[in-house]
């Protein structure tokens, strides 16, 4: 009964200083976009490329990276040592696989893995939001990866707030209202919505949409990067959680003849704005998507893929096949997760529809492959446990080299190439791409 009354307290309490607070709402720091042109401006030219030869290097949650353990070392020099000397262990280790682009995850959620002006800490550094680690963890990337020889791409994920709607995680930012930046789901709690059991942004607010772009902005700004990429979470929503957008689509929605014509609308509106803002801050810095392996199925659309797997088009809300013959992207790098024997999505199928797709186009198309299927037992997909993976994973590099519109390969993701069962690919990755 005491902890219960305590506990009333604290909640009083915290409500009051919110109270307080909100009657003096911190400004939102927001870089100045550029001026933005009618079409989007021509970038480098790209006829000398090398193969793509990528990896996708995930902080949420600190899937690859930092090392989980890192963060309960209570010494910031000691820890700062340690994620530091694990990632120029990866880098080593991708450059002798012979690995040439890492994308690397700099906005996991609505925190920042560098010093933003917009965004708060990441607590995969610290394990608490906006606590300075210490060191800029993307500037220490470049770095070291340039120093290899190896590109490096900022992989934003555009909408995610957070990963879950924990009361724990709730508190944690609401307490951010004192830093300066604090979190957007204090400055802006108008903008989030709950989908997927994850707080997101509503992508129909055009000041969110901004939002996003002013943060891209302020990284292609500050430094080198080679690429921004954006992974396939526009609208991410489950069937039992479903992202409430009703309000938004009333007030922004007239003239559409359906809410997912208007969803779409307002996920091209995004791709268009950040990669103007791109094309005029750095011309050189490229700008590719990874959507949903499928585009829409045929059986919806007779432009679409002999599939039958959920649909970027339809699901996501996101045309990416419109985003390609528009000249929106430098490239797409579509997850294209299944073997060359799963009848709903074929691996052959789809890398071939997309080479299709591109073939007219200037966008380089790489295609992501599914190494965290690799060794592991399915009883859908069983090809990948035949001699460690290898022969489905060669029939599919084998694939991307005969295409001649296909660029290269990205493998998600980096953690599976230390995993046991994944060892016999990662050699057979070495002998056929290492120096």
């Amino acid at each position: 009964m005491l902890t219960h009354v305590k506990r009333s307290v604290a909640l009083m309490t915290l409500a009051l200083l919110l109270a307080s607070c909100a009657s003096k709402p911190p400004v939102s720091l927001v870089t100045p976009l550029p001026p933005v042109s009618s079409h989007p401006l021509p970038g480098k030219s790209h006829n000398n490329h090398e193969t793509m030869r990528g990896v996708w290097l995930a902080t949420v949650s600190r899937l690859d990276w930092p090392p989980v353990s890192s963060v309960n070392i209570s010494n910031p020099a000691t820890r700062n040592r340690v994620q530091q000397k694990a990632l120029t262990d990866k880098l080593d280790k991708l450059k002798s696989l012979g690995i040439n682009t890492v994308f690397f995850q700099i906005k996991p959620d609505g925190t920042a893995l560098w010093p933003s002006k917009i965004l708060p800490w990441s607590d995969t550094l610290t394990g608490h939001i906006g606590l300075d680690p210490g060191y800029d963890p993307l500037l220490f990337m470049l770095d070291e990866a340039h120093k290899r020889g190896m590109s490096v791409h900022a992989w934003f994920n555009p909408y995610r707030v957070t990963t879950n709607t924990k009361p724990g995680t709730v508190s944690e930012l609401n307490r951010t209202i004192s830093l300066n930046p604090a979190s957007v789901f204090v400055l802006h709690r108008d903008w989030i919505r709950t989908a997927s059991d994850r707080f997101v942004l509503d992508p129909g607010i055009p000041e969110a949409r901004d939002w996003i772009t002013s943060i891209v902005a302020e990284v292609v700004s500050r430094y080198p990067v080679d690429g921004v990429q954006f992974d396939d979470y526009f609208y991410a929503e489950s069937p039992a959680s479903t992202l409430n957008d009703s309000q938004t689509f009333q007030k922004y929605g007239h003239g559409f003849a359906s809410k997912a014509d208007w969803r779409r609308h307002n996920t091209q509106q995004l791709i268009e704005q950040v990669s103007r803002t791109i094309k005029q801050l750095n011309p050189d810095v490229e700008f590719g998507v990874s959507p949903a392996g499928v585009w829409r199925n045929r059986s919806h659309d007779p432009m679409g893929s002999d599939t039958s797997g959920a649909a970027a088009y339809d699901e996501a809300f996101a045309d990416t096949r419109l985003w390609v013959k528009q000249g929106l992207l430098d490239y797409i790098a579509p997850q294209v997760y299944w073997p060359f024997s799963r009848k709903a999505a074929r691996y052959d199928v789809l890398a071939k529809w997309w080479a299709d797709v591109v073939k007219p186009t200037n966008t380089r198309l790489y295609i992501g492959v599914a190494l965290y299927k690799v060794g592991e037992s399915s009883k859908n997909e069983p090809d990948w446990t035949v001699n460690g993976g290898v022969p489905e994973l060669k029939k599919q590099l084998d694939l991307n080299e005969s295409l001649p519109n296909v660029n290269g390969t990205i493998l998600f993701r980096e953690d599976y190439l230390n995993q046991p069962q994944a060892q016999e690919a990662v050699s057979y990755l070495k002998n056929r791409w290492g120096s």
